[in-house]
């Protein structure tokens, strides 16, 4: 029933990890029953396939075990492999020459310390020994708690989880923690915000006394006061002595470090107004919450204040009556989650490596279809992994968004995002996706890969948004890293330039020489050199995500796997292009022109690196776009003018003399060959008519994943019915 309290409490642990045993029944019903009969019927077929299966989640699970070993060794790494006064930057100001241990001042004279005097009293003897240790013990204790983390919020997932799930969700939980911002920030500067989410989560899933677990979470907040929140989250479900007992702790924990640090207490409270006033700049973009963001879009003062209390105050509220919503449905993890990023929102000052509770959001499950299921979850790690700059294009009137991400990620769970209830028909069960098949090959002895299904139905699109903007940004970042050294570029420019001569195809110098003459034809050239490089791929894949989704998803493919491989010819064959050969006379006319006896070459070498020429994706995605149009256009006039784009760009990257002609070979060669593993992973374009069936009222159960939708005969040419 949709609002009722389980028997143990809101957040207690009835359905815990007892339910997991039986999970197959609890998640799929009737549809498990039936294959225990079936099973029943078979006998030693069926336990030969369940040993199949037991042994594949075994060995998954082993791997990911391994996974997140191999994350935690790198973190660790990452911090110790630095010497002793370059790790845990901010640690120093407790262990340094003049750090705070070694000081009579007050622990706030630096600036630089942003805890709460509660925190200071505690973390005095734990720095000490980080001191000690040279901040090892401190290191691999961070280390510990995150792994602490990981295990109870696996624990904390709600009861009625499939048998996979329960197995796999401690070492995916890890993983992600190691992967996250918050926990990289924590490792590297030597802070101390896993100790408050860490409080919270266990004395919300591990402990069952109402007092011992408002102590804990009392104590969380006398560490970071934005963990108060909890207090009427608690009180509000029903949990009205842990509630009384947080605020109760909070006050005590405040008034020992008050009797303790009296001077350091009134200047944290009081002059600092809660701590707002300490650390970085308050409108740096390390501040992720509102009055980070309004500072940083030019507001302050009184106006600021007014409006960060008001806005502050429509999240507590609307964002809380969410939380306790979702506690109530018998979703605590989420609900905690919520909580949290309310927290985030609200507070004076989130620094980056407090917000967890935006990764913990990633439980909350969207959309009633399979397709959309995953889109959520992408959004929360990649937000909470990569930096803004990397989600969004780099353009100014985006800008202000980029520098918000996790704060937008933090508001989005707590106010927007429509979860689903556990009352929710789709809630164990989605919408299954429609599949087909690809249509035999006439000359193939290989069968598709047996983990590429042909999908009927357009993909998420923010997911694919996501894909390619991330997959952009990774590429450019490769792109960039793979520079092999201007003398190693030059000697391959020399070496293509006489095969070319060898060839008689040395066209070059002669093409960029007539562009030069021709002041139209070199301002044609040039704008089409600069523009269509993007937009004509983008538009090309837009109009096949509306019309022609199974297409999209073919060509997109086959494009990825284009530019993937032309990544490793930047990285193994470094070129220099022929603007950038000393000697042989070539006029850059996009750029202008180029200091040769500088290595940098200007400040274009920071934006793009200047030898990945080998093989030409400007020509290649071109080619790309015309053999997309040859083959899909639906009408015969539209074919042709589609290899117009190929031959114009092959034109200009010459006449410019940002390419060799080879270039454009070596370009068509990976877009060839990422049409060809397209083909050989997924089977040809065209696809086999499915059957038409009619849409269940309710959810398929899991086992049936392959249904369809009729597909015309001979290909995907028009949309699916």
């Amino acid at each position: 029933m949709r609002g009722s309290v389980p028997k143990d409490g809101v957040f207690g642990r009835t359905e815990g990890r007892r339910g997991v045993v039986n999970a197959e029944h609890s998640v799929h019903g009737g549809a498990a029953a039936g294959a225990a009969a079936g099973a029943a019927g078979t006998g030693g077929a069926a336990g030969g396939a369940a040993g199949g299966t037991e042994n594949g989640l075994g060995t998954a699970r082993a791997v990911l075990w391994l996974l997140a070993a191999v994350l935690a060794v790198r973190q660790a790494a990452a911090v110790l492999r630095h010497p002793p006064g370059e790790r845990l930057t901010d640690l120093t100001e407790w262990i340094g020459d003049n750090g705070i241990l070694h000081g009579a001042g007050s622990l706030y004279d630096t600036g630089r310390f942003t805890g709460t005097p509660f925190a200071g009293v505690v973390l005095k003897p734990l720095a000490g020994s980080a001191e000690r240790s040279l901040g090892i013990v401190w290191t691999f204790g961070t280390l510990l708690l995150v792994v602490a983390l990981g295990l109870v919020v696996a624990r904390a997932l709600p009861g009625r989880v499939s048998r996979r799930t329960g197995l796999l969700a401690a070492p995916v939980a890890i993983s992600l923690l190691m992967l996250s911002l918050p926990v990289r920030n924590s490792f590297h500067l030597g802070q101390t915000s896993i100790i408050p989410v860490l409080l919270v989560l266990v004395g919300c899933f591990a402990v069952r006394d109402e007092r011992a677990r408002g102590v804990l979470i009392g104590i969380g907040a006398a560490l970071q006061p934005a963990v108060l929140l909890f207090a009427p989250l608690l009180w509000l479900t029903g949990r009205r002595k842990a509630a009384a007992t947080t605020a109760g702790t909070f006050a005590a924990c405040t008034a020992l470090a008050w009797a303790a640090l009296p001077g350091d207490s009134w200047a944290y409270w009081v002059h600092h107004v809660a701590g707002a006033g300490l650390g970085e700049r308050p409108d740096s973009l390390a501040n992720q919450s509102l009055h980070g963001a309004l500072l940083r879009m030019g507001l302050e003062g009184p106006l600021e204040i007014a409006l960060f209390v008001a806005l502050a105050a429509a999240v507590v509220v609307f964002g809380l009556r969410r939380a306790v919503r979702y506690a109530q449905d018998g979703q605590p993890l989420l609900a905690v989650a919520l909580t949290g990023c309310v927290a985030v929102a609200v507070s004076p000052t989130a620094w980056q490596h407090q917000l967890l509770w935006v990764l913990l959001a990633v439980v909350g499950r969207v959309g009633t279809r399979a397709r959309d299921r995953l889109a959520w979850p992408a959004v929360v790690v990649l937000v909470m992994t990569l930096p803004g700059r990397m989600l969004l294009p780099n353009m100014t009137w985006l800008a202000p968004l980029a520098e918000n991400v996790p704060l937008l990620a933090a508001l989005a769970a707590a106010c927007v995002v429509p979860f689903l209830p556990r009352t929710s028909p789709y809630f164990e069960t989605a919408v299954p996706t429609a599949y087909a098949e690809p249509a035999p090959a006439r000359r193939r002895r290989v069968p598709p890969a047996p983990f590429w299904r042909r999908l009927l139905s357009r993909p998420n699109l923010l997911l694919e948004l996501l894909v390619i903007r991330v997959g952009y940004s990774v590429y450019s970042h490769i792109r960039l890293a793979a520079t092999g050294g201007r003398a190693a570029a030059e000697e391959h420019g020399r070496q293509v330039h006489a095969v070319e001569r060898a060839l008689g195809i040395d066209i070059e110098h002669w093409a960029n020489q007539a562009v030069v003459k021709a002041q139209w034809a070199a301002d044609f050239f040039n704008f089409y050199y600069t523009s269509f490089h993007f937009i004509v791929p983008l538009t090309i894949l837009g109009v096949l995500y509306v019309r022609r989704p199974a297409d999209y998803r073919w060509a997109r493919a086959s494009l990825g796997f284009a530019t993937v491989l032309a990544l490793t010819g930047f990285w193994f064959y470094p070129l220099a292009p022929p603007r950038l050969m000393p000697g042989l006379g070539f006029i850059d006319t996009v750029h202008g022109p180029q200091d040769l006896a500088n290595p940098d070459y200007g400040a274009l070498t920071a934006l793009t690196n200047q030898y990945a020429a080998m093989p030409s994706l400007h020509f290649g995605w071109s080619l790309w776009c015309g053999v997309v149009v040859l083959v899909l256009a639906p009408k015969l006039w539209m074919k042709p003018l589609g290899l117009l784009h190929p031959l114009f760009t092959v034109c200009a990257i010459v006449a410019t003399a940002n390419h060799w002609v080879l270039d454009a070979v070596g370009g068509a060669a990976v877009v060839g060959a990422g049409f060809g593993l397209t083909y050989l992973l997924a089977g040809p374009r065209e696809l086999l008519p499915v059957a038409a069936q009619p849409a269940p009222p309710d959810p398929a159960p899991a086992g049936e994943r392959r249904s369809g939708t009729p597909v015309p005969a001979g290909g995907t040419g028009k949309r699916p019915v």
